[in-house]
This record gives C-alpha cells, sequence and structure tokens, in this order.
C-alpha cells in the first residue's frame, strides 16, 4: 500500500462561510472528494507530499499515548480524548489521523481495530495491547504501559546512536583537515621545496606525492566513490539480505557489538514483560518482541525461539539454541518459568540490560573523547611537523655553512 499524501485544503460550506483543515488522501482527486462528501465547496488544495513511515516519530507516539492514558483516567471517553487531542497536536499529519481515528471509533469500530488500519503509524504491538484493554476494559493502563515501552527504547536509541556518532564526526573532521592540508597547503610548500638544493625527508616527499594524487585524481575518486554509495544507498541497502549483513558485521565490531546486543536484548524482553503482563500468550508476546526489535539478525532469532516454543520446548530451552542470547537470559527464563513468574523476571532482565547498555554507552563516549583528540592531533601534527622539517634541515645546514 502507497503511503498517503498529506493535503492542506481551503473551502466554503453550504452557509458561505470559510473553512480550512488538513487531511490524508491517496492522490489530489481522492482529497476533493473527501471535502465534497463534507458538504463543503473546494477552494484550494495544496499537497505537502508523502507521509512515509518516518514521519511518525517514536518520542511523538510515546507522547501522545501518555496523553491519552491521563485523559482517560481523568474520565473522559475515548473519542473525546482523541478529538481533544487532535485539537491541539502541532502536526497536521498527527491530527488527521486522531481526527479519523475519532470518526471511527463514533461510527462504532473498536479502537484496536481502528488502529490496525494504520500500520504504518501504530506497530502491531500497539494494536495488540489496546485490543487487551478493550477486553479487561483497562486501555488507560495499556495506554501508559505501552507509552512507557516506547519511551525506554526511545532512550535506548539515543544512547546508542550518541556513543556511536560521536567518533565517526571526529573521525570526519580529522579527515577532512588531512585532505585540506594535502590539497591547499601542502601544494604551497612544495612550490618552496623545489628551490632547495637538499634532499627532502621521507615523509614530506611521500606526502608531497600524496598531495599530488589526490589534486590529480581526487575529484575522480570523490566521483566513483558517492555513485558507489548512491547505488549501494538506494539499490543495495534497502534489500533485507543486505541489511543483514550489514548488521552482522556490526555485531562483531568490538566496541559497538555490546551496544546492540544489550539494546536489542532489553528491547525483546521489555516487549515481552509487558505481553505477559497484559496477558497475552507467549507466542504472540514473542511475535510483538520480534516486530519490536529493529535488528534483523535478533528478529530472526526471535522467530525461531517462537517456532520452538509452539512446538512445546520451553522457553529457557528454546533460548540455548540462539548464540545471540547471553547465558543470564537463559538463567532467569529457566527460574522464571520454574517459580511461576516469569513476567517478574522478564522485567528484571530487561531493566538489567537496559541500565548496562546505557552504562556502556556513557563509557565509550567518556573513553573514545579522549583517545579521538589525541589520534586527531597526532595526524595533524604529524602533517604540520612534515611540512616543516625541510625547512628545519634547510636552516641547520645554512647553520653548519
Amino acid at each position: 500500500m502507497a503511503d498517503p499524501c498529506l493535503f492542506s485544503w481551503q473551502a466554503i460550506d453550504l452557509q458561505g462561510q470559510f473553512q480550512q483543515g488538513d487531511l490524508l488522501a491517496a492522490n489530489k482527486q481522492a482529497a476533493s472528494e473527501h471535502i465534497i462528501t463534507q458538504g463543503l465547496q473546494p477552494l484550494r488544495i495544496v499537497s505537502h507530499g508523502r507521509v512515509g513511515k518516518g514521519h511518525w516519530k517514536p518520542a511523538e507516539r510515546s507522547a501522545l499515548f501518555q496523553q491519552l492514558a491521563t485523559l482517560l483516567q481523568a474520565g473522559l471517553p475515548l473519542m473525546e480524548s482523541l478529538t481533544l487531542l487532535a485539537e491541539g497536536h502541532p502536526r497536521a499529519g498527527w491530527r488527521c489521523v486522531l481526527r479519523e481515528l475519532a470518526t471511527a471509533i463514533a461510527g462504532g469500530l473498536p479502537f484496536s481495530a481502528v488502529l490496525a488500519h494504520y500500520p504504518a503509524v501504530f506497530p502491531a504491538i500497539c494494536v495488540q495491547m489496546m485490543e487487551v484493554g478493550e477486553l479487561t476494559g483497562n486501555i488507560d493502563h495499556c495506554c501508559q504501559q505501552f507509552s512507557q515501552l516506547e519511551e525506554r527504547a526511545q532512550r535506548l536509541r539515543q544512547m546508542i546512536r550518541k556513543a556511536v556518532r560521536y567518533p565517526l564526526i571526529v573521525s570526519a573532521i580529522a579527515l577532512l583537515v588531512c585532505i585540506l592540508m594535502l590539497t591547499l597547503v601542502l601544494p604551497a610548500f612544495a612550490a618552496i621545496y623545489q628551490s632547495f638544493n637538499a634532499p627532502l625527508p621521507w615523509f614530506t616527499r611521500a606526502l608531497i606525492t600524496a598531495s599530488g594524487y589526490l589534486t590529480t585524481q581526487g575529484p575522480w575518486l570523490l566521483l566513483l566513490l558517492s555513485l558507489t554509495g548512491l547505488a549501494y544507498r538506494f539499490r543495495l541497502h534497502p534489500q533485507p539480505r543486505w541489511q543483514q549483513r550489514e548488521q552482522q558485521v556490526v555485531l562483531r565490531l568490538p566496541l559497538i557489538a555490546g551496544l546492540v546486543q544489550g539494546g536489542s536484548i532489553a528491547q525483546i524482553f521489555s516487549t515481552l514483560a509487558l505481553t505477559q503482563r497484559a496477558g497475552l500468550d507467549l507466542l504472540t508476546g514473542l511475535q510483538a518482541a520480534a516486530r519490536a526489535v529493529p535488528n534483523l539478525c535478533y528478529q530472526q532469532a526471535v522467530m525461531r525461539v517462537r517456532d520452538q516454543v509452539g512446538q512445546g520446548v520451553p522457553l529457557h530451552q528454546a533460548l540455548t539454541l540462539e548464540p545471540l542470547f547471553t547465558p543470564l537470559c537463559r538463567q532467569l527464563t529457566r527460574v522464571g518459568e520454574e517459580s511461576g513468574s516469569l513476567d517478574t523476571l522478564l522485567v528484571r532482565l530487561a531493566q538489567w540490560y537496559e541500565q548496562q547498555t546505557l552504562q556502556q554507552a556513557e563509557g565509550l563516549a567518556q573513553t573514545l573523547e579522549p583517545l579521538m583528540m589525541v589520534v586527531t592531533g597526532c595526524v595533524v601534527g604529524g602533517l604540520v611537523i612534515a611540512m616543516y622539517l625541510p625547512i628545519f634541515q634547510l636552516g641547520s645546514v645554512m647553520g653548519n655553512g
């Protein structure tokens, strides 16, 4: 199903009053027909582009369900709560979805069934949680639980990205400085070196050779790398098998693998614990956990565990067959199954890995910051020394003469 487009419109009603608003539709014609069915005469319809899955931010979804839980706990009906949230939301896309949800619920449809019509906006676990809330009469509690799950997952993702982003930025800056010095500064020094009658140091000669290569072949090399990167980004990267290969490589990186593993395990067991406490069966919880974790390797591992559990294998034994899960996962789930307190042990397991991952991310950032500064200083300082070394040698030769 193609992503809908977001439109803003202006129209006149039957009383001649000016009206305006926003809506989601497949195309401009569908938007015009929808406005006409509301008894309005369209004057102006402006498209703001397609609204894909990336438009619906997890942080906004978490805040939305937290607000919805608060309104429901205050005694407001579900339809009025959604209408109130639609009127106060700052983003047009969310306003449209919330209004459509309220309209569908006013027509008699269950909340979970309406959410299922928007798979790009609301994940499967959200639909399942609201279905449980409808059966138990605790939609407000389920909204709050889902909001907390989204918030914890978002906090983990932000910490991991922050820990990985810093060394990448510093490395990119160091590489850019080196290229600028080799292509702009060193050629000016090379012209001075040509007037010397003394041999240049080997390091300086190597840098002059690299500078000449970058100056002549650099644009072609940059073009080739750009085309290769674009081809991989738009042709190979969207394919699941290439994404899985990328994630397998990440899971082997010394410093990053622990963050990815801890974050994935924390998200899996947080989702599984939430579904257990909500009353969902273990197979449904495992399927929801597989959909919640973004790493394809862990998705496939959880689905294999689900298949084993479906055949009657205990959860802790099914986890034993998957090397991506640590011995602690197997031990605690075994204790939980034998004691009948699986949901409690899953919560503790998720909290432990979440805390460990946050600590690893903070420690990694603190460790890499001085290390990257030292490496950058050595590289830039080495280039500066290599450029000025012939001048120093020339001064010593003239002094001896």
